[in-house]
């Protein structure tokens, strides 16, 4: 007994503010502050060990940037829309330029619940992110008007065949008929999970996931390790091109990063082809919703720090960092962390648990058992009912302005207007047993690509900006 309440002891009653895994008291009550729009300062100080490992110090300027009365910023404190656009370099039909420097990372229907979905997506809706739809298909709960990112594996869901292969002309089909479909995603591999297929037992498949998905009624369907429509890099380059052409769309590619060979094979077809993905969501080994063997989750795949550095620096030396859109995912979803990895070269962040914890998520960590006390990751009808999307939307979308806002201001106060401006060193990280301090170029041996940038007044007329910006109003 004491065994089994022992997670919720500890949580509770014992760890302290900082101890916790995988988001400790303070990370979490910070989400939720901010998503309630509540104070979420801290008083007489930090309590964190500002000399232990990896702690990040962001250097100030002495003079702080400095916003005129009719910049964006001074009107929307929130706005600040990613600096490069999708599509731009490859001359898709359809660039985009995400709103949003912080959006929701890839979570099926079906590993979360419809509500938790629907509160997701009028979320991003409010806030101008985009949702990523996960590998579950694009059901009705995604359709609320936010931007999307239509997000498949290797099962193909929502945009298979009878067989299990992919169909393009589902998937055009799906993309004309969705115009707030803004770019697509080929997943390769997930933090969580990388290199491991999964199974969808039949006693889950409702009819309505059935029909989303694509799948039969109460038959256990199977997601390999491997892609059907592809079997090595530049049949995966010519894939890419092939859905691009198809749709007018961005496509990239999401992987958890281990060895290098077949990156290194990708930079240079990419260099001598001048094709290839239009964006690069990079997650790290630490990352993961739902449910995973502990084996694959505490060990395969490197986490987001030395995954993204080795592959940003890979495809920095082949000079194709300025074509790439680069999106981190993993644990990434707090101010800070995130001025960590703009200065490293990620342009985007996508977040999963932090917006799963907007929305109600407790920690729990029973998201495999399809017994979430909260609603967010069960597909109980009854626990469902602790979700108000109305009002869960309108926490998901604070949550995202209040980090914007925050990020934002850390921004100013090194003296910049954007945080695609941060420079490695700006910077600066615990990286050893005698918590010597050293700037990020040090650390990871390369400096960032400039990202070309004029103005956030720039950015809110480009024409290819998402979210409700440019809209007129009705």
């Amino acid at each position: 007994m004491l065994e089994k309440i022992g997670p919720e002891l500890r949580q509770y009653l014992v760890a302290n503010n900082r101890e916790e895994l995988p988001f400790n008291r303070i990370e979490r009550g910070w989400i939720y502050a901010s998503a309630k729009k509540e104070n979420n300062y801290e008083g007489f100080g930090t309590d964190r060990d500002i000399y232990a490992h990896q702690h990040i110090f962001i250097n100030n300027a002495m003079i702080p940037y400095k916003i005129e009365e009719d910049h964006p910023n001074t009107l929307d404190k929130s706005f600040i829309p990613c600096a490069k656009v999708m599509g731009a370099y490859n001359k898709r039909k359809r660039p985009y330029r995400p709103a949003s420097i912080i959006n929701v990372s890839a979570m099926s229907f079906g590993s979360l619940s419809a509500k938790a979905i629907e509160s997701l997506n009028k979320g991003v809706k409010k806030a101008n992110a985009y949702h990523n739809t996960g590998e579950g298909g694009l059901s009705p709960y995604h359709s609320y008007g936010g931007d999307v990112v239509f997000h498949f594996g290797t099962g193909y869901f929502g945009v298979r065949n009878d067989d299990g292969s992919f169909s393009m002309e589902k998937l055009v089909k799906l993309v004309q008929a969705n115009p707030f479909i803004r770019a697509v995603e080929i997943k390769l591999s997930q933090g969580a999970k990388p290199g491991k297929g999964g199974v969808l037992p039949g006693s889950k498949i409702t009819k309505e996931i059935a029909n989303i998905r694509g799948v039969k009624v109460g038959k256990d369907v199977l997601s390999p390790p491997n892609h059907s429509a592809f079997s090595n890099v530049t049949e995966m380059v010519d894939f890419i091109e092939a859905i691009a052409d198809a749709t007018g769309l961005p496509v990239g590619i999401k992987a958890a990063i281990g060895k290098l060979e077949q990156w290194e094979e990708l930079a240079n077809i990419m260099k001598t082809t001048n094709k290839g993905p239009d964006f690069i969501t990079v997650d790290g080994g630490e990352g993961g919703t739902g449910a995973a063997p502990p084996s694959f989750a505490d060990h395969v795949s490197l986490p987001w720090v030395y995954g993204f550095s080795d592959l940003y620096k890979l495809f920095k030396n082949k000079d194709l960092t300025e074509r790439i859109v680069f999106i981190g995912s993993g644990k990434l979803g707090f101010p800070a962390k995130a001025a960590m990895a703009f200065a490293m070269g990620a342009d985007c962040i996508n977040v999963a648990r932090e917006a799963m914890m907007s929305i109600g998520c407790i920690q729990a960590q029973i998201c495999h058992t399809n017994r979430c006390p909260s609603g967010v990751a069960t597909q109980s009808k009854w626990l469902q009912n602790g979700i108000d999307p109305t009002l869960k939307s309108e926490r998901l979308a604070q949550y995202f302005k209040t980090f914007r806002k925050e990020l934002t201001e850390i921004t100013h106060s090194a003296g910049y207007e954007h945080p695609c401006q941060f420079k490695m060193r700006d910077i600066e990280i615990n990286v050893d047993d005698h918590n010597l301090s050293k700037e990020l170029a040090r650390t990871y041996m390369y400096n960032k690509t400039p990202v070309p940038f004029t103005s956030m007044k720039d950015l809110k007329e480009c024409v290819y900006l998402g979210g409700d910006y440019n809209k007129p109003n009705p």
